[in-house]
């Protein structure tokens, strides 16, 4: 990955205690920027930015509840004087079992992370991108966004209405500076991929686990997708999948 300089610039990630975000959080520190870390799990975004340094600030936070977004918000610009760069990474992928045995409950909890928990985001994190005049916001998509899985009902769903919650933000403020996009990243070594592996329903969770990228490759991913490189996907997925994209990126 070439140098991205991020020096002086603010980056909020949802979901920061692991995985994608954990990787994410590395990155941008390392980049340059402020970083701030919002998860549920206070322990571990606690020693993520203690390991970062005084570049970074942890904030407990569950992005269904929309307060705790905007508080979030509100405290990042106010901390670092301002929001650059919004990464809506906090994501489920329970319940995982067909449609007519899931819990109605969980299904729906899934919908209040993944879909409420992004338009929670884009909603706190907008009006001062907006007006400052630019901001660079990443909705964490999948290619559950564009097909069906079996026993992913909720997953699926959550995604393919972020990917529409993607584009409409886009059609609505490119022309007030914003830079909107998604991010489809694969199949990533994390927990969630542990979780669908234990699951031993879909063909994902057959995957041998020696397929799946690091986390690391998508935080250099989102890394690139803050420069102009990316201007052409404004509105739409990147896809960690496309070879083409692996080579801008650098991981090839």
């Amino acid at each position: 990955m070439k140098n991205v300089n991020l020096v002086g610039k603010t980056v909020l990630i949802t979901g920061a205690s692991r995985g994608i975000g954990a990787a994410a959080a590395y990155a941008f520190a390392e980049a340059g920027a402020n970083v701030a870390l919002i998860a549920r799990s206070t322990d571990a975004i606690a020693e993520i930015a203690g390991k970062i340094g005084e570049n970074a600030l942890a904030i407990p936070c569950d992005v269904s509840r929309y307060s705790d977004v905007a508080s979030a918000v509100a405290a990042t610009a106010r901390t670092f004087g301002g929001l650059d760069v919004l990464i809506n990474n906090a994501g489920v992928v329970d319940p995982i079992g067909h449609l007519q045995d899931t819990d109605p409950e969980a299904w729906s909890r899934t919908i209040d992370i993944n879909l409420k928990g992004v338009m929670h985001g884009l909603h706190a994190a907008m009006p001062g991108m907006i007006a400052q005049g630019h901001g660079t916001i990443i909705n964490i998509s999948s290619g559950a966004a564009h097909g069906p899985v079996e026993g992913w009902s909720a997953y699926c769903s959550s995604k393919a209405a972020v990917y529409m919650l993607t584009r409409t933000a886009d059609k609505e403020s490119r022309d007030k500076g914003l830079r909107i996009m998604g991010l489809s990243p694969g199949t990533v070594a994390t927990q969630m991929q542990r979780e669908i592996k234990e699951s031993g329903i879909n063909p994902v969770s057959q995957l041998d686990w020696s397929v799946h990228i690091p986390p690391e490759w998508p935080a250099q991913a989102l890394l690139w997708m803050c420069t102009s490189e990316a201007d052409t996907f404004l509105g739409d997925d990147v896809s960690l999948r496309d070879e083409d994209i692996r080579k801008k990126v650098g991981l090839i």
